[in-house]
């Protein structure tokens, strides 16, 4: 997150990933030590930073991934590009702190590595070379000098071997490589030629004994699956992190915030002192109906907000971090205080200034209202977010069913009004809009009279018969079960993003592994397509 520091984000992280048997100075002190160890100690207090504030340079964020992914002492830990973004000397000091952990307890460490430098190329043990998938050397780094000269392309004199290596094994350009002594090949041959002996080398015949060896056993003992904090602690963690990055992001909440009050004040201002002729009925529903549809649909703007906090996720979910119970969880609580601020500050200057019905339990039930729908909304989004990851798109989509969900509100068009087939079953009562018009309406005319303006009837008609003849509003329970219906409706959502993370969880392995299966058998593929 660009909005921590680096002592919170480790910090935070091993609280996650560090058991619950650990006391919390202990994980403290491991992610000091961590933090020490990949040389961040300057930078503790510096926020990691994005595009809106400067924060830490590339190499060193990447080397703050680094301490995230090492607090829990892995045994096997694989590394993509460690040292990218560094120079020289930072590149030396942190491949040596890595592989001082894989002499710890024995630990396994594999990585890739971008342009090395020889101080830190002779730090790997063992080498693995590919080229378009197919292996040229693999084994003992110290014999693989003798492998390639032996094969007559040596390494000259004052060259880094690793840069000589890939030199050598490069086919994008398909240069010519010097080959003995006046010779010369082309990148293909040389690549194949070192294949070949790869193939026919003992190291190889050894390496495939191993892996069928392994896989002739039978099992044995299940290795210790890697511990970490129980599902409450998660919770907490999850909540105050994401409470804190709320916080200092400026558009996730804070520019929402400044625009709720703009609006509010044009409401308020347009509607100012509506009174209570009869020409108000008509202002009091649009007045009700614009909070209860397009300043909710301001939720959308924290989209892209959602979409950064999914990526994180992500990535962090697939290290076994978290689960995924705990980021809902932490996502809705640590949501819920900003959401009562934007509620009520803004809905206070648009209540007052228009002159709704008095009375503090009238105004505590609109700004209810509000912020049910409001995080009703940003529930919606969310579910939106983890199946469209596209900010752009993502915000299209969800306008586009808000807006659907606006027509079937009962404003537009009246309830009883609406074609049946689709648009008032069941169109009508997935809006959510419906039962905020409907517990808006209820809040504010029941107990109410107005004075009758038509030829015929009473001289005043109170506000039960405004709801039933005008707006259509179905009497026959409380306002109280529309706000929860709406709040059952934010339930529902959330447990519908819950639902469709773990189904994607489940189904992007299995369309890997047919698509692994499918290359291998073409035949198949075109089957199965077909």
């Amino acid at each position: 997150m660009t909005t921590l520091t680096v002592k919170e984000a480790i910090y935070y992280s091993a609280q996650l990933q560090l058991p619950d048997s650990m006391s919390i100075s202990e994980k403290r002190e491991r992610g000091e030590e961590t933090i020490r160890e990949m040389g961040l100690q300057d930078a503790m207090n510096t926020r990691i930073g994005g595009w809106s504030v400067k924060g830490l340079s590339g190499g060193q964020k990447r080397r703050v991934s680094i301490c995230i992914e090492i607090l829990k002492r892995p045994k096997l830990l694989f590394l993509d590009e460690p040292t990218s973004g560094l120079d020289s000397a930072a590149s030396y000091h942190v491949m040596n702190k890595i592989v001082q952990l894989a002499k710890q307890d024995g630990r396994t460490i594999v990585a890739s590595i971008h342009q090395p430098s020889s101080e830190v190329f002779q730090l790997f043990h063992n080498l693995c070379l590919l080229s378009s998938g197919r292996i040229v050397y693999f084994g003992n780094i110290s014999n693989a000098n003798e492998y390639f000269a032996l094969n007559g392309f040596p390494c000259p004199t004052m060259r880094n071997p690793s840069d000589h290596y890939l030199r050598t094994i490069n086919k994008d350009f398909d240069i010519d490589i010097e080959k003995g002594v006046g010779g010369k090949a082309t990148a293909t041959e040389a690549i194949d030629i070192l294949v070949k002996s790869y193939k026919t080398s003992q190291g190889c015949q050894q390496v495939q004994r191993k892996v069928l060896e392994i896989c002739q056993q039978s099992g044995g003992e299940e290795a210790e699956k890697g511990r970490q904090a129980g599902f409450i602690t998660q919770c907490m963690v999850l909540t105050r992190r994401s409470f804190v990055n709320m916080y200092r992001d400026l558009g996730y909440y804070w520019l929402r915030f400044a625009i709720y009050i703009a609006l509010c004040l044009c409401v308020g201002t347009i509607f100012h002192d509506i009174g209570h002729d009869y020409g108000s009925i008509q202002a009091r529903g649009s007045m009700l109906m614009f909070v209860a549809a397009f300043l909710t649909f301001m939720a959308i703007g924290g989209f892209p907000s959602f979409v950064e906090d999914m990526k994180i996720f992500t990535r962090e979910r697939l290290n076994g971090h978290y689960g995924v119970a705990a980021y809902v969880v932490g996502n809705t609580f640590s949501s819920i205080p900003y959401l009562i601020l934007i509620s009520v500050i803004p809905g206070a200057i648009a209540y007052y200034l228009v002159g709704l019905q008095k009375g503090f339990d009238h105004f505590a039930y609109f700004s209810l209202v509000l912020f049910a729908t409001m995080m009703l909304v940003e529930s919606l989004m969310m579910i939106v977010a983890s199946i469209v990851p596209d900010f752009l798109m993502g915000i299209i989509t969800g306008a586009g069913i808000q807006g659907v969900m606006m027509l079937n509100g009962g404003f537009f068009r009246l309830p009883n009004d609406l074609p049946k087939p689709f648009w008032k079953y069941p169109m009508y009562y997935i809006a959510f809009h419906k039962y905020a018009n409907q517990g808006f309406y209820k809040n504010e005319f029941l107990g109410l009279n107005f004075p009758n303006e038509q030829i015929r009837g009473p001289a005043m008609i109170s506000g039960e018969e405004i709801l039933k003849n005008v707006w259509q509003v179905q009497m026959g329970y409380s306002k109280w079960v529309d706000v929860a219906i709406i709040f059952g409706m934010v339930i529902l959502y959330r447990l519908m993003f819950l639902g469709i993370i773990k189904t994607v969880e489940k189904v992007k392995p299995m369309i890997r592994a047919f698509m692994a299966h499918s290359s291998k058998n073409p035949t198949h593929a075109e089957d199965t397509d077909s």
